[in-house]
């Protein structure tokens, strides 16, 4: 197979407006879907939902995410990285508008699993672009694109905080989201960089075939591999499972069990992806100095103490504190991972992270009607002691992250 030639060198003033475009392209992912999580308990109490019935209505958005598996490819292909990520986020926030603003309980649910859907499509297309960025600019900057998404999410959870304040009507909270992201994202796709043919059909000839679920097609004597990978992916569910009882339970339990106020119930997520963004910017340097396996086990503790803070928590600020502990301990979980799961010997590039994937988004999928049935059952203080061993399996399976990589 012929190499394709190298893309030609780029002007500087052009790298820096493309790697700005690709950070507005995070920035926005991160921004329109957190808008809504600080008014998820003003529509739990408005559809009258129990914990439980709460848990099953919030995971038609991860559903999305697993149904949605097999259609990035084809369609990055057909469409562009940057103009897929850049009218996916106009429509993503379109279907949080759709889902904020209508109030009929199956219109919530609906709106959720197609902004699920779109999400996938679009995380995948942002990624692709920041990565194609990152070649011509022949210096590493996904992280601090990463970074970017953490600041939106922070922005989009102060949005909805204020919204829920101000008693601002979910109809002009999201139509303002909305407009304001969908014209950031608008932008950015002038400013990005178009896909290198060449370069995409190398990759492509690389790739793993999926079948029809979106899983790929793995070659026989993969089983030993696979073994291998199940503790990286464990703690790449560690991470996210943080961050989802940061997304889908910090508010409801910061107002129904603490008592905070209305101006606070937004700042337990806000904590958490904070301090998410302050470690993720000094990720880099942290593994370059200590190791992914040191700074894993590290991680792992400030989760157990973090979420352990939270579930024990007698007022709402110390609630705050351990969410951001949490949010820093978990920030280099998941790209850590990535990494692993890609390097791992006895699988095809491409195969292990596609799989580590998969398995995180079906933990998003299980873990918020477990917590709503089990809070349901015995209060949502006592179903938040799950979350801080999720810090402890991290401790345990780091030394998996020592991987040694493909011949």
């Amino acid at each position: 197979m012929s190499v394709p030639a190298a893309s030609p060198p780029m002007d500087p003033a052009r790298i820096i407006r493309a790697r700005i475009a690709a950070s507005l392209l995070f920035l926005t992912n991160g921004a329109i879907f957190s808008n809504l999580l600080p008014r998820l308990p003003e529509i739990k109490d408005m559809f009258e939902l129990s914990n439980a019935m709460y848990g099953l209505a919030v995971i038609a958005f991860p559903i999305g995410g697993v149904v949605a598996g097999p259609l990035p490819a084809p369609i990055l292909r057909r469409f562009g990285t940057a103009r897929t990520a850049a009218v996916g986020s106009v429509l993503l926030a379109t279907a949080v508008f759709v889902a904020g603003s209508v109030p009929v309980l199956a219109v919530f649910g609906a709106g959720l699993f197609l902004a699920g859907m779109l999400d996938a499509v679009v995380d995948t297309a942002q990624n692709a672009q920041g990565l194609r960025v990152q070649r011509l600019a022949g210096t590493s900057m996904i992280n601090s694109m990463h970074a970017l998404w953490s600041v939106g999410a922070v922005i989009g959870g102060l949005m909805g905080t204020g919204a829920a304040a101000l008693h601002v009507p979910f109809v002009w909270h999201f139509l303002t989201s909305a407009v304001l992201f969908a014209a950031v994202a608008v932008l950015a796709m002038r400013w990005a960089v178009p896909d290198d043919p060449d370069s995409h059909a190398a990759a492509q000839a690389e790739s793993v075939p999926l079948d029809t679920a979106g899983l790929p097609r793995l070659p026989r004597g993969t089983g030993a591999a696979l073994l291998a990978l199940l503790p990286i992916a464990v703690i790449a569910m560690s991470g996210v499972l943080v961050e989802d009882v940061g997304s889908n339970w910090s508010a409801v339990y910061l107002r129904d069990v603490l008592s905070a106020p209305v101006g606070m119930v937004g700042l337990g997520y806000v904590s958490l992806v904070g301090a998410q963004f302050v470690g993720r910017l000094l990720g880099d340097r942290l593994i370059d100095a200590l190791g992914a396996v040191l700074v894993t086990r590290i991680g792992g503790v400030l989760i157990l103490v973090g979420l352990g803070a939270v579930a024990l928590a007698p007022a709402p600020w110390v609630a705050l504190g351990g969410f951001a502990l949490a949010g820093f301990g978990c920030a280099t979980m998941v790209p850590n991972a990535y990494a692993a799961a890609d390097r791992a010997p006895g699988l095809k590039p491409g195969t292990g992270l596609t799989l580590v994937s998969w398995c995180m988004r079906i933990v998003f999928v299980i873990s918020p009607p477990l917590v709503g049935l089990f809070a349901d059952a015995v209060g949502l203080r006592t179903a938040l002691f799950v979350f801080p061993f999720m810090g402890v399996l991290a401790f345990l399976f780091a030394g998996a992250l020592r991987v040694r990589g493909r011949s």
